[in-house]
Formats: structure tokens, sequence, C-alpha cells
């Protein structure tokens, strides 16, 4: 430190309490100084280069560090004492002798010695540059006050659980009207707020910030005073309203299983069996999603059995989601095709059979086959004899649908709760159907044939191509038999809902199944609307039954909660845990969930919000702190198929960010849904952006998963993808980088 050297340092302790601010004082004293001290003018008016010197101590019983003492010389090399806030004068003591040493084991001293030359006229700058912000963030402070007081009436109607939640959310939208970017930078520069992290707690930290100014305001050396002294006074709130979010989060969802950080969730249908659901919630997932857009109560109730045998089996608990279908807008039902199955080796580009078909054979009451087998047909057999008499090797002779003679061989047996079950080899295209007789083959004997039964009718479909017509029909009975192709590249398909026949225009683009098949209205009138098709795939894509219909640019009017959603949700209040409601656009919308929950007296029913469509979002503040007025826990769901196909794909990404962000604000938990890992679940390998689009997912609370053949291979790695040891990582990474650790 050029003229002024302090070679050694230490400090001798004695401890005093002081009955006014209940701190321990110390006496300290340095050897070695070569120039006397004083202390540092309040008013900073310095004309030449100085030397400061600070000290600080950490007290072992509390872990609070103060700043003890500082001094500079002065022109005359008066010799000065001074002490910070904590200390008095009276009790501090500076020696200029060798042999003090610490007499107390509770007080550690740490010395912190500046020197503070030329750029002593640059901190000025900087005290003035951050009095410039103090006054800003004072500014934008009261602007978060009166925003409050303007939304007072509206916040009293909140439920007193969300009240805070509420405060924060006007606090949120009050800050995000405002044009902050200068303050942002000036913040950034001076290593103060980010205002881009405080969403949970934006009046606390701005609170916190502004204090923090004024401390330093007033003493420019207690820099570190002041920092100890905003922690003690901010961290009650901020730390309360950092709570709110994870108590809202375990309200809605449920405890997290050990290690995990976000919950998983997996829709399920009546095809899964009891195995598969064990294997789902053993691989990580803890929440099930039913959609009442499908099936009916019976169903449903029977998916609940296995799920809740399952669970209880597994001691693992497990919540239940029940969507309500909502207002949306699908494709009708197409006439059943036949009922058929094909079975098809596998063959290369010669077309020679480089791997036969897997077929499980069972009988008709013992279920689908074990989850960890992907057969590429299934068939049932009627004689449970007949099945117990088979063993690997044997050979079943049939003729398929086209009277062609094929053969099935037993290569496998499988013994499970409900049965016994084979998987026999085909190495020859068939097609079987109900009533196909499968005989044992033998040398001599002639042995008793069995019925193949309960082949399931072909999935009825059409496929589109660029240009074709297609007639969507208000009338059922116009249903359309595409078992064969038909002669014109005119489709037909149905639409229940009179919705779509009176509000949409020629020239308006629709789109089908999440936005897979796109086409331009060509003509519409109260019963029929023409579509030209603009995209599809190069050789077609499948529509099929029950899938979405969007027309973005139209203004459709929905009505909030259906006939059927009405009679849904009796059996969903009694039954799950949570219930979803699809396609809200506006806070009338909840105010009508609102009276029918209450009318069935079911406050502790979760209800997730699922945002769909680009009113709901744009309406999203107004929907929560509706929903807020009520106590039941809840939830939003970003629902980006749809989302996507009303708002723009390009638009998806910034839509996501901002309902984390709002959402975040009101410590309203979030799942973040569609299309995860969802080339996983179907065919078994994920693509890159899939396992990114994860890593992003970890900012929500849960993560939910589709059906498909590969679910629970897909909720394993979702799992081990969600809950790495990120902190781990890093330090493996910066290893090679850092020196030996002794130093930490």
């Amino acid at each position: 430190m050029n003229e002024m050297t302090i070679s050694s340092l230490s400090a001798g302790v004695s401890a005093r309490r002081n009955s006014l601010n209940n701190v321990d004082f110390l006496e300290i004293s340095f050897s070695k100084p070569r120039r006397k001290c004083t202390r540092l003018p309040c008013g900073l008016n310095v004309r030449q280069a100085v030397h400061v010197v600070r000290l600080l101590a950490t007290c072992r019983r509390d872990l609070r560090r103060r700043t003890l003492a500082y001094a500079i010389p002065n022109e005359n090399d008066e010799a000065k004492k001074a002490a910070s806030r904590d200390c008095n004068l009276d009790t501090m003591a500076l020696h200029l002798d060798n042999n003090a040493s610490s007499k107390y084991s509770d007080v550690e001293v740490v010395a912190s010695i500046s020197c503070l030359e030329d750029d002593i006229s640059q901190s000025i700058e900087n005290l003035k540059s951050q009095g410039s912000i103090l006054d800003k963030l004072k500014a934008v402070h009261l602007h978060l006050l009166a925003s409050e007081r303007w939304n007072a009436s509206r916040l009293k109607l909140c439920h007193r659980h969300y009240s805070d939640s509420a405060r924060n959310l006007i606090h949120y939208l009050a800050l995000r009207c405002l044009d902050l970017e200068q303050l942002k930078e000036d913040l950034s520069c001076n290593s103060l707020l980010n205002l881009e992290s405080i969403n949970s707690y934006i009046l606390a930290s701005l609170t916190a910030g502004i204090q923090l100014l004024d401390n330093q305001k007033s003493s420019s050396l207690n820099t570190q005073e002041s920092i100890l002294y905003q922690e003690e006074n901010g961290n009650f709130m901020i730390q309360a309203l950092g709570k709110k979010l994870s108590a809202n989060k375990e309200l809605l969802l449920g405890p997290l299983r050990h290690n995990q950080t976000n919950h998983i969730m997996v829709t399920v249908g009546q095809e899964a069996s009891e195995s598969e659901i064990s294997d789902i919630l053993k691989a990580g997932a803890s929440i099930i999603r039913i959609n009442c857009a499908h099936g009916n109560p019976s169903i449903w109730s029977e998916i609940i059995r296995r799920v809740k045998t399952s669970s209880q089996m597994l001691e693992m608990p497990c919540q239940i989601l029940m969507d309500l279908a909502g207002p949306k807008l699908r494709t009708g039902n197409l006439k059943p095709g036949p009922c058929i199955i094909k079975i098809s080796p596998k063959k290369n580009a010669t077309g020679n059979v480089i791997l036969p078909s897997q077929v499980w054979l069972s009988h008709k009451d013992a279920g689908p086959p074990p989850s960890h087998l992907s057969p590429d047909a299934v068939l049932f057999i009627d004689d449970k004899k007949f099945l117990s008499e088979l063993q690997v090797g044997h050979i079943l002779k049939f003729s398929d649908a086209r009277g062609k003679k094929r053969m099935l061989k037993i290569s496998r047996q499988f013994h499970f709760f409900s049965g016994t079950g084979f998987v026999a080899e085909c190495s020859r295209t068939a097609y079987v159907q109900s009533g196909t007789e499968l005989h044992r083959k033998g040398k001599k004997i002639r042995f008793p044939a069995a019925q193949v039964v309960d082949v399931p009718a072909v999935e009825p479909f059409i496929r589109l191509r660029v240009g074709d017509l297609l007639t969507i029909s208000r009338d059922s009975s116009c249903e359309q038999d595409e078992s064969s192709e038909p002669i014109s590249s005119a489709h037909r398909i149905t639409c229940s809902s009179s919705c779509l026949f009176d509000s949409v225009k020629p020239g308006e683009p629709i789109a089908f199944d999440d936005g897979k098949i796109w086409g331009l209205i060509q003509g519409a009138s109260i019963s029929e609307i023409v579509v030209s098709i603009t995209h599809a795939g190069p050789r077609g894509t499948k529509l099929g039954s029950g899938k979405s219909i969007n027309i973005p640019k139209s203004n459709i009017h929905f009505e909030g909660l259906t006939t059927k959603d009405l009679m849904d949700l009796e059996f969903v209040a009694s039954h799950a845990d949570m219930v979803g409601i699809s396609f809200v656009r506006d806070s009338c919308d909840i105010a009508m969930l609102r009276k029918e929950l209450e009318k069935r007296k079911v406050q502790n029913l979760g209800v997730v919000l699922k945002i769909e469509t680009k009113s709901g979002f744009e309406r999203l503040p107004h929907i929560l702190l509706e929903a807020m007025k009520s106590s039941n826990p809840l939830g939003v769901m970003i629902a980006r198929g749809d989302l996507a196909v009303e708002c723009g794909w390009e638009r998806l990404a910034d839509m996501q960010e901002e309902i984390l962000s709002i959402c975040g604000a009101a410590h309203v938990p979030v799942i973040w849904a569609t299309q995860v890992l969802e080339s996983l679940v179907k065919f078994g390998v994920p693509t890159r952006a899939e396992i990114t689009d994860v890593a992003s997912a970890r900012r929500a609370s849960c993560v939910m998963l589709n059906k498909g053949k590969h679910v629970v291979e897909a909720v394993s790695t979702l799992d081990k993808i969600l809950h790495i040891n990120t902190a781990q990582m890093k330090a493996d990474l910066m290893k090679p980088l850092l020196p030996s650790s002794h130093f930490f």
C-alpha cells in the first residue's frame, strides 16, 4: 500500500455486552502501523489521495459479520479513531503494541484493508449514480403501491390463502407496465437487484434495495454492514413469499418423492393394465391423468381402481387428474372399419423376411400382455384348455381372411397373475379376423381347434393430401365409409358443434389434429363447410375420429362448461384429486366453475386451468385473480398443442415463458404439457430437441407425458433428466480448470 503498509495485524478481544443493541464489542489492537489514522469525514470532501483501512469481525455465536472500525490518514496526520454504528467509541480502543492477542475463542476477527487513491473520485461518482438509482427505485415502489391501492377491491375478494400471492401478482403486472431497461442496466452495473429474478417477492426485494442504497448513501464505508442489515430486515418477507410456491405445489400435486424436484404426470387410457400402471409409478410418475373427452364413467372407474391398487401395493402415493373435455371442436365419428388385424413380418428392401412378426396369444379374460413385451399383434383365444396344452415349439395352423394358409410357431411362454400367455412367430403376412380357427399341428392326432375372438375394428380414418377438398357436415348421418379410397378427391367428415357452422367465414384458415393438417375455408353454410387442404404430409396425413379442429382467426363464442362437463364434474368431484378445466377463455368461465364447486361443496378439489387459447393467454392474470377467490388448490397447465395452433408456432416459446413468469409471481404451480418426449413415447428413441425441451421444463412444477407404446421407458428417462444432480455435474466439469480444493 505505497507509503502506508501494515505488515501484520492481530486483535485482542474483550467482550462487553451493550444493553441497547445486544452486540458484543471488541477491543482491537494492531501492530506496526506506520501512520496514524483518523475517521473518514462524512461529507467525503476529499482533495487528495487517501488510504482507507476497514476492520471486520465475525462472532461465532450468531455468525454475523460487523464492521468494527475504519480509518484514513488525514492531512495533518492526526490520530483519531472511528467505529461502525454497532460499536461505541467509548468501548473501542486502538492500541499500537504487539502484545495483544485474542482472548475469547468465540470471536473471529478478520481484517479488511482497502486502498482507495485516485479511484476515490470514481467512487464518489458511483455514489451519485446510486442516488439516481435510489430515486428511480422509490418511484417504482410508489407505482407498485398505487397499483395495489387501485386494485384493493379486487384483492379483497381473494381468499385469505391467496391474498399475499394476489398482491404480488398485482405488483408484477405493475412492474411489467413500466419501461425499466435503463434501470435494469444501472442496477446490474452497480451489482444491485436483478429485476428479472424477483417475480416471487417483488415489493420485498425493491424495499430491500431501497434500504440498501439509503444506507450506502449515509455511510459509504459501511457497505458490508448495510448488506447485513438488509438481509436481517428483508429476509423474513422474502423467505415467506418464496415458500408460497412450494406450499401451493404440495397442496395441489401432493408431496414429492425422495430426491425428486418435479412431479411427473402420465396420461393413461382403458388399455393400460394394472402391471403397466405399476411400472409407470415405479419409473417415477406420481400423477395419473384421465381425459374425460374419451371413455365413460365405467371405464374411468376401472382405470382409477387399477391406479389405486398399484399405488397401495407399491406404497407410492399417486394423485389423479381428470380433464373435462371442454367446448373443443372435434371431428365426428367415422364409420368403423372391419374387425380384422394385419400380422406383418419385417422385410428388407428386396422383400425377404428379416424378422418374423411377434404375436401375443392368451385367453380373452387374461388382459393385455405384460408391459415389457411389445408384440406386433395381440390375439385372444376363447378356449382355456387349448391354451393350457400349448408348449414352446408347438405350431398352430390357420387360414386367414383371404383363405391363405399360415402358421404360428410358439417361441416363449409367460406365467403371470391373470393367467398364461404365449409369444408366437409368424413369418408371412396374414389377416386375422374374429372366428379364425387355430389348429395345433400333429403327426397323427388331430387336436381340437380354438377360435380367435374380440378382434377390434380397424380404426377408421381419411387420408388428406394437399389440394384435396374436405366437406365438414353438421349431419351425423353423412358418415363416410373410408374402408376404401374415395373415387374423387372429395372427403366428408362431421362435426356436431353448431358454433363451427355459425361463426366461420370463407377465407379463414382451419387446422385439424393439433395443426398436422391445415386448410382454407372455401365456402360455409348452416349445414356444411368446404375446405381446401393446403398443408399435409408428402404422402398424405390421416385424420380420424375425435381429432381437434381449430379456427384461429374466427371469433367463435363458446360456453364455459358444456352440459357434458357438468355431468362429468359430478364423477370427478367424488373420484379425483384434481380437475382440469379445458379451453379457459376468460374470468367468466372460472366464475361459473367456482359456483359449481361451491354447489357441490368440494373445497379440497384441485383446479388446473388449461391455457390453450389466445384469449386465455391474454387474460391469464384476470383468470388467476378470479380463481383465487376460492380456497381450492390452484394450478396452470401450458397446453402447448392447441396454444401453438391458436396463436402461431413462432410465438409459442415466448408465450410459455410469459406464463411461467406470471404464475411464478402468483405462486401458482405450472404443468408443462404436450409432446414431451413424444418420439421416445411412440417410437422408443428421443430427439435431441426433446431432451433440451425437458431440461427447460425443470422450471415447471410438473411435466406431463402422453400415452404411448414406450411410455414406461419415457417416464424413466424423464425422471433421470429432471432430477439429475446439476450441481455435481458443474463441479465435475470445472475440476480440471480449478486449483486444489484446499483453498476453499
